[in-house]
């Protein structure tokens, strides 16, 4: 059998959540994780709240293989994180020493105060293992399965990076592309029928619109090459018996 490998995402910020900071690493994660075998089944959005995150965190990492978090791990008042991360495994959040040094002799190389803020981003479980940061130095963390790392999308594929190799992979989902002339109205019936008969894949129906009319892009994405050459014959010969253009969506 196919192994099949999850993951979730929480991206945490009330920036993200106010339109102020638009997001660029959900769509990053997802096309690594479909790269490496492993589905990406949920993304959360959740407000820079220490019961929202616990809550948040608790709730996935119990469901899945893999949690990934970004945004929060900063200097500020409001990068609670850590905090909560710490909270939802029931350990305490404290200064790492080697996080510590690390930024400790950072400033001090660039002539730069280390001030309490700064020292917060040495904070982190106990227990906890670095993600090392080759952008900016601080370090994300890992604890359990939860990978928690920095909002700055240029840190947080940096950190992803070194994240991907330690993790395991599934078997790599196929793809297909049937293209059907025709308006999803036409096709979801007898779709949802070779859907049916072919339950080790999955097919989804993408309509489109362009010079005045539909048509649909038809995806046949299975892990084994056997299944989806099956279900993608069932899906041509379906477009190729309906007979006539159609313009109703």
């Amino acid at each position: 059998m196919p192994e099949i490998v999850t993951a979730a995402m929480l991206v945490i910020g009330d920036e993200i959540l106010s339109g102020r900071t638009k997001d660029r690493n959900i769509g990053h994660l997802a096309d690594i994780m479909t790269a490496i075998g492993i589905d990406l089944k949920e993304v959360r959005i959740v407000p820079d709240e220490e019961d929202e995150i616990v809550a948040a965190v608790n709730a996935v990492r119990a469901r899945y293989t893999y949690v990934f978090t970004t945004g929060g791990i900063g200097p500020t008042h409001d990068d609670i994180t850590a905090d909560s991360i710490s909270k939802a495994f029931g350990v305490p959040c404290e200064y790492d020493a080697k996080a510590y040094a690390m930024l400790e002799a950072s400033y001090a190389a660039r002539g730069i105060e280390y001030t309490n803020a700064r020292k917060r981003m040495a904070r982190m479980p106990r227990g906890a293992d670095h993600i090392d940061n080759p952008v900016s130095i601080a370090p994300g963390f890992r604890i359990g399965n939860v990978h928690v790392m920095a909002g700055v999308p240029s840190i947080f594929q940096a950190m992803l990076d070194n994240v991907v190799p330690t993790l395991k992979a599934g078997t790599k989902m196929l793809s297909a592309t049937v293209h059907c002339p025709f308006g999803e109205g036409l096709v979801g019936g007898p779709l949802g029928d070779i859907q049916k008969a072919h339950p080790d894949t999955i097919i989804g129906s993408y309509p489109k619109y362009g010079d005045g009319k539909f048509w649909t892009e038809l995806v046949v994405r299975a892990r084994s090459e056997e299944a989806l050459e099956a279900a993608r014959k069932d899906v041509e010969a379906m477009v190729a018996g309906i007979a006539g253009g159609a313009t109703d969506p």
